[in-house]
């Protein structure tokens, strides 16, 4: 296999440099080479491409949890209980976990850009049925079918952005087509359930109806193609599981992520618990503001010591949990857990995404879309088990399952040092 080598960006990388299965992080990073179709100046870093890709994302996030924002107007204007309204979330989460895995199995030897424009036109599609709906039905199938090109989508995009980038600049394109998370959580969620509520919550999906049409024709002019995976490197499933590191790294993610949304879903219930006047907009907003600064940290650095930003972003998990239980009476002090939490988070997805893109070497989008299953389940669990923690107890005991978990999660990292988080 021939080895990128990129200096002073006077060469090219060729295509075919890609990494083996049991690559370190470090091998990786030089032989993973650009790979659409083209050679790429190694000093040509693809901003246009990556911020389409951020502006998926964006879009993706925003239509997962806008509607927990919007539970009383779908309730009212599809004459359902808000309890079967709440399920346009669970039925996106579950077509995400069916799909994800699946599906990119299936279109992994088929060329990027046609794949991923596909993937947006049934995105828009569902999104659409969903607007004009007026059964129950329909409307969770549409979910449903949503969720299933989000799991596609997802699953697919840490590769194709690795693959259009120069080795040295991997985990920057990570990190910079992962910016989408934090802004549609701190911007696209809230503005959604403000449009809903002002006007009708069909108008949220309309706007985002016309946003993926706008991504999609973009993509169609900005982001370059790039090769499937090469037949004789496709490894089944059950294969790419047994991959050393890939298992370590979702064990992480669903530690991880189990902790940070049950904070995150009832972070409510915690500040009734802990008596602040604090609204929880204003929460969502603060930490959606913080994690879009932690990911801009983890672009800058990324490159460079990921196992150390794994190590410090859970380890800050459990300080921001531990200002949670002994600053609970203290806005500024919550404020600040708050903005530290948010911080961290940012950049996890980028962070794990390199980490188990490195792992798997070329089934790197199979692993992603491990990957976001293992997200998805853990969003799931969270929510069965924060239901269950604070109708026992009260939203006081949702930080300490943070820093529990986190710290379960820094244990598992610490231990993956030979294979998911290589110094």
């Amino acid at each position: 296999m021939t080895r990128a080598t990129l200096e002073d960006g006077a060469r090219e990388a060729p295509i075919d440099a890609l990494p083996s299965e049991n690559t370190s992080i470090t091998d990786e990073t030089k032989n993973l080479g650009p790979a659409n179709g083209l050679s790429v100046p190694a000093g040509r870093f693809p901003w246009a491409a990556l911020l389409v890709m951020a502006l998926m994302g964006f879009l993706l996030i925003s239509t997962e949890t806008m509607p927990a924002g919007l539970l009383p107007q779908i309730a009212s204007g599809l004459d359902i209980t808000e309890g079967t309204a709440g399920q346009f979330v669970s039925a996106y989460a579950l077509g995400t976990v069916l799909a994800a895995m699946p599906a990119v199995a299936l279109t992994r030897g088929l060329r990027r850009k046609p794949v991923f424009l596909a993937g947006i036109l049934g995105f828009l599609a569902a999104n659409l049925i969903t607007a004009f709906s007026t059964d129950i039905v329909l409307s969770l199938g549409a979910r449903l079918l949503a969720g299933a090109f989000s799991g596609l989508l997802w699953g697919m995009t840490a590769g194709y952005a690795r693959r259009i980038t120069a080795p040295h600049h991997a985990g920057r394109a990570l990190s910079v087509a992962s910016v989408g998370t934090p802004v549609g959580l701190a911007v696209g969620t809230p503005f959604g359930s403000w449009l809903g509520t002002a006007l009708d919550w069909r108008w949220s999906f309309g706007v985002l109806s016309l946003l993926t049409v706008a991504t999609l024709l973009l993509a169609f002019f900005l982001v370059p193609d790039a090769p499937g995976q090469r037949a004789g490197t496709r490894v089944p499933l059950a294969r790419v599981l047994a991959i050393p590191g890939v298992a370590v790294v979702l064990g992480v993610i669903v530690s991880w992520m189990l902790g940070h949304n049950m904070m995150y879903t009832y972070i409510g219930s915690y500040l009734r618990a802990a008596s602040l006047d604090l609204p929880v907009d204003v929460a969502l907003v603060v930490f959606g503001a913080a994690a879009i600064v932690g990911i801009a940290i983890t672009g800058a650095v990324i490159d460079k010591g990921l196992r150390r930003l794994v190590l410090l972003s859970l380890g800050s998990f459990m300080v921001a949990g531990v200002i949670f239980i002994v600053g609970h009476a203290s806005v500024v002090a919550v404020l600040a857990a708050i903005v530290l939490w948010g911080i961290a988070f940012g950049g996890a997805a980028a962070q794990l995404q390199t980490a188990i893109s490195a792992a798997s070497g070329d089934n790197a989008d199979v692993a992603n879309s491990m990957l976001g299953v293992a997200f998805n389940l853990a969003i799931f669990a969270a929510g069965v088990a924060g239901a269950v923690v604070i109708s026992t107890f009260d939203g006081m005991v949702l930080p300490a399952a943070l820093v529990g978990l986190a710290a379960v999660a820094l244990a598992v990292a610490v231990a993956g040092r030979r294979t998911a988080f290589p110094r």
